[in-house]
Formats: C-alpha cells, sequence, structure tokens
C-alpha cells in the first residue's frame, strides 16, 4: 500500500524535504506540498554548511546543475571580524586539523606560532578567502588533495553518516531560487503542488491530524503530515500544541534586519567565505552571491530597536544601500520539545531555530530529512520510531546552540552591555566543565559536545583560538617534545598556501566558467 504524506509550506524546508523524499522512497510514497501564494517565506537563509553536497548528491544533482540558477557561490569558510577587538579577524575553515606527532597543529602553535594569526599558520583556506580564490582548479579538481574524487568514491546518493572527512566546502546561494529551482525538480518527479491557504486543521481521535481543511481544494489527508510552516507552527506548535524550549536566557537575538545588495562582482570579486562581523547588539552577515551580496544585523531587541538596527546595517553598507527595501525578521530561537508528535514531523523553522551565526539553519534542515528517511514510519506509527528521530533531531540543535553560546562567552569584546552580559548568561549541562578544560588543553573529541551537530572539535579549537576570551596555555607536554618536526609543518603550509594561489583561478573565473 503507498503512503502518502502531505508537506504544509513549500520555501527551502518544504521543497527540500519533498525533493529528498521523492528521491528516497520514489513511487513507493506520494507526496504534496500545500503552500499560500500569500504567506511569503524567510527567504535569507543563503549560507550553507558543507555538509549540504550531501543533500544534492543524494538527488543526483551537479554544481553545474544548481549552482547557476540560483545565483551559486563556493564558501570555504566563516570570518569573524570584531569578536576580539575592532579590527580583528579570523577564519573558521572547512579544513580538518593537521596533526604533528599526534599532536594537532594548533596545540604545536601555542607554543611555536610563528605569526599571531593561528589560522593562516594552521590552514590553507583562510590564504584562499584572502585571494577570493576558488576551491577547483581549471579543470575542476579540488585544491584539496586529501579528498579524492571518483569511481572509488561515488559523490551520489551518500549522506551525513558518510562524511568522514572535512570537506572543503560549502555553498552560498538565493533561497528563494533555490526553493524554485527544488520546486521544478519535485514536481518533475511526481510531487503534487498545490497552491491554497489551509483555514482549519482537524485532528482524529486519538490526538493526531485527520485531515487539512483548504480553501479551494477542500479536505486534505495523509499518511503523515510535515510542518514546514516555518516561525508560526501551523501544524506542531499550534494545532497540536506541542510545547516550545526557548533558548533565548543563553542566546538572546531574536530580530534581524535584510538587505538585498547589488555589486559587481567580476569587478570586485567573490570572496569564498560568510562574514559574521561583530556589533552592539549582535552581529552582521555578509553573504556574497553571483549578483549580489545578502547581508543581515542579527540582533537582541532587549537591546536595539528594529529602526536602530536598520541605520546600523545602512551604515556599514554605505550609499550601496541607500533605496534598498529592507526586511525585518521576528525570530524564534529554540526548539519543539518533540519534532515528532503523533502523525506530524516539524521540519525547518516550525520545529526549531538556533540564530543563523555558523550557517547552520539549512543544516538543521538535512539533518531532520535523514533522519525522517532512517526513521519513517509505517502504518502502524510505531513510538520507538519516533522517539529514536526526537532523540536524534534534539541533541544536534542542542549541540549547535552549545557552539553557538561559545562564540560570546568566548568573545573576548566586552565594551557595552549586551557583549559584557553574554559573559554572564546561562550555560548549558556541562558547558562551564567543558570550557574549563579547553583553557587547559585546547577542546578535542573528549571534551566536546558528545552527540552529532556537524561540528568538529577542530571548529570548537578554532572559535577558542580566535575569540580570545578565554585564557589558553599549550599542554605542559609540549614542552618535553622537540618542536622541530612542527615548525617545518608550519612552513609547509605556508608553502603549499602560495603554490595554491599561484595556480587557483579566482571565483569569478571558475564560476564564470561553469555559467
Amino acid at each position: 500500500m503507498t503512503q502518502s504524506v502531505v508537506i504544509l509550506g513549500g520555501g527551502t524546508a518544504g521543497w527540500m524535504t519533498a525533493s529528498y523524499l521523492r528521491a528516497a522512497f520514489a513511487d513507493s510514497i506520494d507526496v504534496t506540498v500545500v503552500e499560500s501564494r500569500r504567506i511569503g517565506t524567510i527567504g535569507v537563509g543563503e549560507a550553507t554548511f558543507s555538509t549540504v553536497r550531501h543533500f544534492f548528491d543524494y538527488l543526483g544533482l551537479s554544481e553545474a546543475d544548481w549552482m547557476p540558477e540560483c545565483n551559486g557561490t563556493y564558501k570555504l569558510a566563516v570570518r569573524l571580524e570584531n569578536w576580539r577587538a575592532p579590527g580583528d579577524c579570523f577564519y573558521h575553515p572547512f579544513e580538518r586539523m593537521r596533526v604533528v606527532d599526534g599532536v594537532p597543529l594548533t596545540d604545536w602553535w601555542q607554543r611555536v606560532g610563528p605569526t599571531s594569526r593561528f589560522d593562516r599558520d594552521c590552514f590553507l583556506i583562510p590564504w584562499l578567502c584572502d585571494a577570493k580564490a576558488s576551491p577547483r582548479h581549471r579543470d575542476g579538481r579540488l585544491f584539496e588533495q586529501d579528498f579524492a574524487e571518483g569511481p572509488d568514491r561515488p559523490l551520489y546518493r551518500t549522506t551525513l553518516a558518510e562524511q568522514n572527512t572535512q570537506f572543503p566546502y560549502a555553498y552560498h546561494f538565493d533561497a528563494s531560487l533555490l526553493a524554485d529551482f527544488l520546486t521544478r525538480y519535485a514536481v518533475k518527479r511526481g510531487v503534487r503542488q498545490i497552491i491554497d491557504d489551509v483555514v482549519d486543521v482537524r485532528l482524529d481521535a486519538h490526538g493526531g491530524i485527520d485531515h487539512l481543511l483548504t480553501q479551494e481544494n477542500g479536505e486534505l489527508r495523509a499518511d503523515l503530515y510535515v510542518d514546514c510552516s516555518g516561525f508560526r507552527s501551523r501544524l506542531l506548535g499550534q494545532a497540536l500544541e506541542e510545547p516550545f524550549l526557548s533558548f533565548q536566557d543563553s542566546l538572546p537575538n531574536d530580530r534581524a534586519v535584510a538587505l538585498r545588495v547589488p555589486v559587481d562582482t567580476a569587478r570586485e570579486g567573490i570572496r569564498p567565505c560568510t562574514t559574521a562581523t561583530a556589533q552592539d547588539a549582535g552581529w552582521i552577515w555578509t553573504i556574497p552571491l553571483y549578483d549580489r551580496i545578502g547581508t543581515g544585523y542579527v540582533y537582541a531587541s532587549e537591546y536595539c530597536e528594529p529602526a536602530q538596527a536598520e541605520r546600523a546595517l545602512r551604515d556599514f553598507v554605505g550609499p550601496r544601500a541607500e533605496g534598498l527595501e529592507a526586511n525585518h525578521i521576528r525570530m524564534r530561537i529554540g526548539r519543539s520539545s518533540r519534532a515528532w508528535v503523533n502523525n506530524c514531523v516539524g521540519v525547518g523553522l516550525s520545529a526549531g531555530f538556533v540564530e543563523p551565526l555558523q550557517s547552520t539553519g539549512i543544516f538543521l534542515i538535512q539533518h531532520a530529512i535523514e533522519q525522517l528517511v532512517r526513521y519513517f514510519p509505517g502504518t502502524d506509527r510505531d513510538p520507538v520510531l519516533r522517539d529514536g528521530y526526537n532523540l536524534s533531531t534534539a541533541r544536534a540543535i542542542e549541540g549547535v546552540r552549545e557552539f553557538l553560546i561559545l562564540h560570546y562567552r568566548g568573545a573576548a569584546r566586552a565594551d557595552n552591555d549586551y557583549w559584557r552580559d553574554a559573559k554572564r548568561r546561562p550555560l548549558p549541562d556541562d558547558m562551564a566543565l567543558r570550557l574549563e578544560q579547553w583553557q587547559r588543553k585546547l577542546p578535542d573529541n573528549d571534551s566536546t559536545y558528545p552527540y552529532y551537530h556537524a561540528f568538529e572539535p577542530y571548529s570548537y579549537v578554532c572559535m577558542v583560538l580566535g575569540l580570545g576570551g578565554i585564557p589558553l596555555r599549550h599542554p605542559p607536554a609540549l614542552d618535553l617534545f622537540d618542536p622541530g618536526r612542527a615548525r617545518h609543518e608550519l612552513e609547509r603550509v605556508r608553502q603549499q598556501a602560495r603554490t595554491l594561489l599561484d595556480t587557483l583561478p579566482s571565483q569569478v573565473e571558475y564560476l564564470s566558467g561553469m555559467r
């Protein structure tokens, strides 16, 4: 018997879900997306994490298939500016740590680092970002030779579980254009699209969803309902009244204002990273697309009014902001107590959201979809499957929460109440102990959040070293080692970087060729 799924809401979450379910199960399930013309999408989730490549691979899409249509660009890192002090910056690259004599290179750097920039001393990617270089050579080869592409390592039908090495880049794209692209992809493969308004949600005798009542198409019934209705959480939060667990006490940023800024990328180039620039009451993102820059101020309404935030963003952008329409967004920071309740699963903002620092919004959608496929229910609605799904997705978002808290707790910046209060906000369980451990030894597998949330220990290392607000010392054991091989490896990073900069095309050049 063919099972049926109704997805409420289109946008990135809805069409990612529809496309993936269809790719996974083909004709074994019927998938319907119902979306309203009247309700817009958030549409500013334009930066991703490196794991997103598995989503496109699973759908059988090459970069040339979708990047030009979505104004996509490469993202090799996050560049953090002014978190330590005005004018300071460092990179969090998609590049796994080198190891010398069993010790991470960053640990060696604490003892023998040749400069004050751990990122450029220990990683290649910061050099590429500063040079606005492409991560691929003109013939398509990746600059990172440790990641082999070929028939023995297929790029298709892979999942998050198969990423056993750090892929060196993610993407930026226009979220609205991606949703349009995936709509065409999914409909072509049999997904039914209904443009209509849901006027009521009717429950059954067991407290599950019996059907959705639409204005023009009447009743829509399914075995499983997926709530992709955004912050409204029309099914999970409103109809099923699932409690929401707020993260506001530890992550107070609850508003954003965004602009779409035209730019001449051919003249200015495209830096292959997202930039997060600390501000008086939050931070500003800068996301370079092929034809424009997406930028926005994420801030805490407790410390900043919307008009004040918009002025700060326009001042940051400069003359190019004149006449541009600002999009003001209220964010609900936290998660539903359970993402899967009875016969309804929340995916995306309806189930939870942690502010867009480090670009985890798309990752959490992708993770939720993959887990839905893994735990997809039979007709008996086995509660064990629901419990497994809820545990996995809750752990992922809680891990992201902890990683983002580190940015504020670890930042040296403390020049106003917003930044001083960030150091006093409550911490999740065990995080205080972890912070104490990191002062004596940089984060590793034994001292970071233990459940899957996409961030590896080296990501924590980059934050601890770059933010500057946590007192550090190198492990005493390193004083007993000969640092010769470590010095050689640090010099090797610089040599490899210079060679790459001599041979890699610019990102503009490579993407223009793709088009």
